[in-house]
């Protein structure tokens, strides 16, 4: 007996006890609000450097900010449709900001708060400080809370790198405006590390916070090597679900001027993990890398079934071309990190540092993971353990390395040798590019595949603005079963589509479609199954199916309300069909039990035949809105 199943891929059950969280927090937040406050002179402490930060999913963000004054401070909220000429409603909701004394030549304190109970596809206004001394009011808007979405990558903005702060803030607000001008429905910022040039030179702090786009998408930000050495990275960019033990700081001393942590947060259907790569010694096998590899593990396995996609964020990059292709500390994390990686399933690292942009093969263990992947290849099909590896150049223009020659130095697979496909080239690299232009990388985020882009974001020679350096497709591998994915919305007319091919790929319903405001079905078939049977004894065979709930989370739709009609499709080897089986919507179980999908009798001819089932979805129309997973399985019999 052989048995074909793919993993279940669950959507977060983080949702419902978020939303209960949320919930209590309101509750008390208005509660709090019944409290007359003294009356009490208005501060006169002025605010700079807000901005807005990621938070633990796509209910939350972050507000962090500088104060000059050591006072109780607060961020203001309400929808932007209720914000009339400036005025907050009554109904505005406040959060407590908590705080410390800044390390730094200019004193003040910093203040951040999570902003939680986030509607979807709402525009939101808010501003920092206290009653009779705000802020300005910026305004950002929340999405859907499930499906597509994109996000955007940048490297190494290193305001002050070239000796001229003000043309290099100058650059990475012009790549913000470009970037988000194009996208404008853009999610995230991912930072690529390397803020600033120098770790607590706040001038520099101010031309990389100077651009409004940093209040109004959130920054997902990395720390890097010009960050690492002060506690300015920690002051200004807040992070969720921080791990700020000794182990991730490169001194091993949290308390002391530097900055450090790991941390992870999901949005969507996207697990991000980003890792503070300074720290990378392993001499004691408890720090650095080892402490990383530690953490990556524990939150994959704790949290990975809830995400679609894994990537990572860190700065140094280990597959690159540049200045840092062949430094020491790099060739430690080569062998530290990529076997780890592969075996947890990560789908997609991304990288600074190197200020070149670089694009990898699709590597497995530290090794090239398919011998025909092509240079510069536009769409792969990756296999079980393959990660791509991603460097983003300069977003600032701020500084730019040249391309360095592969030799024989390095400490894993064919250490930095060349590639035999293109010898100018490392081996790990399908792509290499030094424009010294300004760019940053996009990243659609689709059900069974990410699409990543490095996008100019200024001219160079013949080549325009938002004109492509590079573009690859990447298509998840989905195992030996058949991932099978329906899309459910608020119950209203919609349409309904269901995709699946001969490569596997996620099965897409689209969108369901309501009947006689009571119901929405569906119907579509599975991927053709080829049979193929030599066996002298002519025994009979059979293979049968049955699929689980589908599931969003906390959501569930059960796995009886599918159905389906088997049929040959191509004649052979004996084959019958199995039986209808008709959905469970009006009474019976579906597909929830295992049902034949075809089979042959002993005696049968030997040769080979391919079937298939259409299916048929039919579900209540009370199921709840959101992008629901089964896994068909798949059982082989033959005896």
């Amino acid at each position: 007996m052989s048995s074909l199943t793919a993993s279940a891929h669950r959507r977060p059950a983080r949702r419902s006890s978020a939303w209960i969280a949320a919930a209590a927090v309101g509750a008390t937040l208005v509660l709090s609000g019944l409290v007359a406050a003294p009356a009490t002179a208005a501060s006169t402490a002025q605010y700079t450097g807000i901005v807005l930060g990621v938070g633990a999913n796509e209910s939350q963000r972050i507000v962090t900010w500088y104060s000059t004054a050591d006072e109780e401070q607060l961020v203001q909220l309400a929808p932007t449709a209720s914000v009339v000429n400036g005025e907050f409603p009554a109904t505005a909701k406040t959060f407590t900001a908590t705080g410390t004394a800044n390390i730094t030549s200019v004193g003040g304190v910093n203040r951040h708060t999570t902003l939680t109970g986030l509607e979807e596809n709402t525009a939101y206004t808010y501003r920092v400080g206290s009653e009779g001394n705000w802020s300005t009011a910026y305004s950002f808007s929340t999405q859907s809370f499930d499906g597509d979405f994109d996000f955007l990558f940048f490297g190494d903005p290193q305001i002050g790198a070239s000796g001229n702060v003000a043309n290099d803030g100058a650059g990475w607000a012009d790549t913000l405006d470009v970037a988000l001008g194009a996208n404008p429905t853009a999610e995230l910022l991912v930072s690529g590390g390397d803020q600033v040039e120098t770790a607590n030179t706040e001038t520099q702090w101010d031309a990389f916070l100077a651009s409004d786009k940093l209040r109004q998408y959130p920054w997902v930000a990395t720390i890097g090597n010009h960050d690492v050495g002060g506690k300015a990275y920690e002051q200004h960019l807040y992070t969720p679900n921080t791990d700020r033990s000794a182990k991730y700081y490169a001194n091993g001393d949290p308390a002391s001027n530097t900055s450090g942590g790991d941390y992870w947060f999901i949005y969507k259907d996207v697990l991000f993990i980003d890792l503070n790569s300074n720290s990378y010694k392993t001499t004691d096998g408890t720090n650095g890398d080892a402490a990383h590899v530690a953490y990556v593990t524990d939150v994959i396995n704790q949290h990975g079934a809830e995400a679609k996609h894994t990537v990572l964020v860190y700065h140094h990059a280990i597959y690159s071309a540049a200045s840092h292709a062949k430094d020491a500390d790099n060739k430690v994390r080569r062998v530290d990190f990529p076997t780890v990686f592969s075996n947890l399933g990560v789908d997609l690292v991304l990288q600074g540092h190197d200020h070149v942009y670089t694009r990898s093969y699709e590597i497995k263990n530290g090794e090239k993971a398919n011998p025909d992947e092509q240079p510069g290849q536009d769409e792969i099909f990756v296999g079980p353990g393959g990660v791509v590896y991603m460097t983003a150049n300069s977003a600032s223009g701020s500084k730019y390395y040249n391309i360095t020659a592969p030799d024989a130095s390095g400490t894993s697979g064919a250490g930095n040798g060349a590639d035999p496909l293109n010898p100018s080239s490392y081996w790990y690299n399908s792509v290499q590019s030094q424009e010294k232009t300004r760019s940053y990388v996009q990243v659609k985020v689709r059900d069974d595949k990410l699409i990543v882009e490095d996008i100019r974001s200024e001219a160079s020679g013949s080549n325009q603005v938002l004109s492509v350096v590079d573009s690859v497709t990447i298509n998840a591998n989905h195992g030996d079963g058949q991932d099978i994915q329906v899309d459910v919305p608020e119950s209203a007319p919609g349409e309904f589509g269901w995709t699946i091919d001969g490569t596997n790929r996620l099965v897409d319903l689209g969108t369901a479609v309501e009947k006689d405001n009571t119901y929405f079905t569906a119907s579509g078939e599975i991927n053709p199954i080829t049979v193929t049977d030599t066996r002298k004894t002519h025994s009979g065979w059979s293979i049968s199916a049955s699929v689980g709930d589908f599931t969003d989370g906390a959501k569930v739709l059960s796995g009886k309300y599918l159905g389906w009609t088997p049929s040959v499709k191509e004649e052979g080897a004996g084959t019958i069909a199995g039986a209808p089986i008709a959905s469970g919507y009006t009474s019976g179980t579906g597909l929830s039990e295992s049902r034949a999908l075809a089979g042959a009798w002993n005696g049968h001819e030997l040769g080979a035949s391919k079937v298939g089932a259409g299916l048929e979805l039919t579900f209540p129309n009370t199921t709840e809105k959101g992008a629901y997973r089964a896994t068909l399985t798949l059982t082989a019999l033959a005896g």
